[in-house]
This record gives C-alpha cells, sequence and structure tokens, in this order.
C-alpha cells in the first residue's frame, strides 16, 4: 500500500508558478476523474489554494515512487507545463509523512498566516469534490477525516488562531475595545484606499449606523459610499463634518497632513467632547501626531496597527509547539490504523488457508459417513467453522498487536513464511 502527497506551496515556489498549476473550483471534478484514471484508478484529492497546489494519491499495489511520477506527469499534461518548468518546487512525502503534511495544513500550522481559518474549509472542499467525484478510497476517506479531527483539536486546546492578525480587523477590534458597542456609531472613511475599504467593510458587518464617504474625487466618494449604503460628501466639507464621525479612516496620497489639532478641537466641542477613534493608514501620514495628545482623541497610525499585528502573530508562533505536538499524536494513530489495515490481506489469507484445509478434511470425512443425516452434516460442518474461528483469534489478536508496536514488513513476512502464504494480488 502506497500512500502519498506530491506539490507544491507559497515555500518553494513563486506566486506565477502556482497560479499556472492552481485548479478551477469548477474544473476539479474533471481533473479528479482524469487523475483517478491515470493513476490506475488509485485513490485520490486535489487541494488547490492561492498558496498551495497538492495531490494526495494513495494505491494498494502501486510503488510511492510510481504514483508520485504520475501525478507529476499529470500535473504536466494537465496544465501544458513541462515537468522541468516546476520540478525545482515539488516536494513529496509518503506514508505517515503525507499524513504529518495534510495535517499541519489542515491545522493552519503550515500556512502564510498561521492559524488563518480559511484553509480547514479549503481541505474539507478538497475532500467533498473527492467523495462526490466517487474517488476517495478508504484510505483517502481515513486520512482527511482525521486531518479534520486534528485540526479541530489544534483549534480548540491552542491559541493558533488568537489575536487578528490583518491591519482592518486590528482596527476594527481597536475601535470595538473604546466604543464597546459599534452599533449606532458614525464611520467617516476619507480616501479610497484598499486597506481603508476592508477596514469599512469590518465595521459595516460588526453594526456600525452610518458612513460619511470622502474623496478629492466625489465620483469616487460616491463610488465608495454606495458598497456601503453611506452618504457621499465633497472633500471640502471635511472640516465641518468632522464632528459628526465617531470614527475616522484616512487613507489618502496627500503629500502632507489633512487633519490638524484645531480641527479636531473644534469638532470635538461640537459633539460635547464625546470620544473619536481616528485611524490614520496613509503613507505618508494624514493626521498631525500632535492630534494624539487631545483628550477623548484615540489615534492609531499604520505603525501602530501592525505592532499588534506583530504581537498577534508572535503569540500564535509560540503556539506552534503545542499545535505539532497534538499533529504528532494524530500521526502516530493514523500510522497504527494503516499498519492495522496492512494486515488485513494476511488475516483474509489466513482464514482462506484455514478453510480450505477445514472444506478438503470435513468432505472426505463426510464421505465415510453415509449414515449421517443432512441436518447431522450441518452440525458438523458449523462445528468445523466454530473450530477453525477459535484457532484463528488468537494469532489475529496478536498479529495486530505486533503490526502496532514493530515493523509491520518484517511480522507480515513471517506470518506469510509460517502459514506458507503468498502475496496478495
Amino acid at each position: 500500500m502506497s500512500l502519498v502527497v506530491l506539490g507544491l506551496n507559497h515555500h518553494r515556489s513563486p506566486v506565477e508558478l502556482r497560479e499556472r498549476l492552481a485548479f478551477r473550483p469548477e474544473a476539479v471534478p474533471g481533473a479528479l476523474t482524469e487523475l483517478h484514471r491515470q493513476l490506475d484508478k488509485a485513490g485520490v484529492a486535489i487541494l488547490s489554494t492561492c498558496n498551495r497546489v497538492e495531490i494526495y494519491a494513495n494505491h494498494n499495489t502501486a510503488s510511492a515512487q510510481r504514483l508520485s511520477s504520475g501525478a507529476s506527469a499529470f500535473l504536466s499534461r494537465y496544465h501544458d507545463l513541462p515537468e522541468q518548468a516546476f520540478q525545482d518546487g515539488l516536494y513529496q512525502y509518503e506514508g505517515a509523512e503525507t499524513a504529518g503534511h495534510l495535517f499541519r495544513v489542515a491545522s493552519s500550522l503550515d500556512s502564510l498566516v498561521i492559524g488563518e481559518a480559511q484553509i480547514l474549509g479549503q481541505v474539507h472542499d478538497a475532500y467533498l469534490a473527492s467523495q462526490r467525484g466517487q474517488v476517495a478510497d478508504k484510505v483517502i476517506h481515513a486520512l482527511f477525516q482525521k486531518a479534520f479531527a486534528v485540526a479541530k483539536a489544534v483549534r480548540s486546546r491552542t491559541r493558533i488562531g488568537a489575536g487578528n492578525v490583518s491591519v482592518s480587523s486590528v482596527a476594527v477590534d481597536l475601535a470595538a475595545s473604546i466604543f464597546m458597542d459599534l452599533a449606532g456609531k458614525t464611520v467617516m472613511v476619507i480616501g479610497a484606499g484598499e486597506t481603508a475599504r476592508l477596514t469599512l467593510k469590518s465595521l459595516v458587518e460588526r453594526g456600525v449606523g452610518n458612513v460619511l464617504a470622502l474623496n478629492r474625487s466625489l465620483e469616487k466618494a460616491k463610488a465608495m459610499a454606495a458598497s456601503c449604503e453611506g452618504e457621499p460628501v465633497a472633500f471640502a466639507e471635511l472640516g465641518r463634518r468632522l464632528h459628526r464621525a465617531d470614527i475616522v479612516i484616512t487613507s489618502t496620497a496627500a503629500p502632507g497632513f489633512i487633519l490638524h489639532p484645531a480641527e479636531f478641537q473644534d469638532a470635538l466641542r461640537q459633539r460635547d467632547y464625546a470620544p473619536m477613534f481616528v485611524i490614520d493608514i496613509a503613507v505618508p501620514r494624514d493626521v498631525e501626531p500632535a492630534v494624539a495628545e487631545l483628550d477623548n482623541v484615540y489615534l492609531y497610525n499604520m505603525d501602530d496597527l501592525e505592532e499588534v499585528v506583530a504581537a498577534n502573530l508572535d503569540e500564535r508562533r509560540r503556539e506552534m509547539a503545542h499545535g505539532m505536538a497534538i499533529v504528532e499524536r494524530g500521526v502516530e494513530q493514523f500510522s497504527r490504523w494503516m499498519h492495522a489495515l496492512e494486515v488485513e490481506p494476511a488475516i483474509a489469507a489466513m482464514a482462506d488457508e484455514l478453510d480450505a484445509i477445514r472444506t478438503r478434511e470435513l468432505e472426505s470425512t463426510l464421505s465415510n459417513l453415509p449414515d449421517l443425516t443432512e441436518e447431522q452434516r450441518e452440525e458438523v460442518r458449523y462445528l468445523t467453522k466454530r473450530i477453525v474461528r477459535a484457532i484463528l483469534q488468537s494469532p489475529m489478536t496478536q498479529l495486530k498487536h505486533e503490526i502496532r508496536h514493530h515493523d509491520p514488513h518484517t511480522v507480515l513476512h513471517l506470518v506469510k513464511r509460517l502459514f506458507g502464504l503468498r502475496d496478495s494480488p
């Protein structure tokens, strides 16, 4: 039995190459069918994300090298790309190492952003596609099911997913810590940068009530406002509208400061000194640093937010050792299951051999007992079956124990020699 994974990821391959080898979601079912056929009916699964492309395969008789070579050739043919173009970035694992790799991937211990939650859903989608395409054999089923269990254990028993690690998410968390409840708050977004857009989107999802969108281009202000049912505001109105904002997100391309202490002092007076949270994610900065010295104004710039992101990432990295220990236990459990699976053909062969002896000797004996009724003959047949089962019980139990604790190939070789068994086809 051979279980392998062959793939490439963000650690060793550039995004341009990963894009060339990626599988579109709608193309995966057809690709699985073709891969299953080309690998001689092997159990297969394809995991394709923006950071990795991986093929998992299991075959009862083909060698691991044959599976890996076949998977590489499939990638080449399917994507019309010479194997030499991606060989340097390929990695492959066999047996228990395959399980360890998938368990780390599903647990987000191998992700670009450690602890991100999206990868588990992507692994689940890969498994469902294999299952629906009827190309997942017993081992592929067990491998992915165990991966889900390990990922759940890592997520629940560690803090690998603690703390947000995107600037926009951190900004929203800080806003929530200041206002406690974001419902009904007014957000003013100045500019149209991607981080500003993501931050605004997160704030809207958290329940902010009103959005004021400002831009030097009124058309861009209208587009930003339309995306969140907000109100477009001419840039010239900034100073006169500032007091309405509980939260200010600014991300313009201005060469210098566009907001100074004076504007905020005036805004604070108009809002009876209710707190204001300011996120300056422009580079260069939009808000003069002296604004942070004002009472009831909480100013964070890009460096502040990235510092929080870095601290959260450090905490996640510290949790990796704990997560890896959970993965290792999962690999040990899966390996024991695989070893037990390897013994099944030997047990079946032992049973067949003893049953053949039973049948041969039984028929010979019954032929010498012509006076037995059919009912008595059936009773004798049943008795011989019980005797064979009783004889097999202890060897089968001990064989499974030996397989779990010793080299399975050595144990199976000895059993085959003792019982005169031939290798399974």
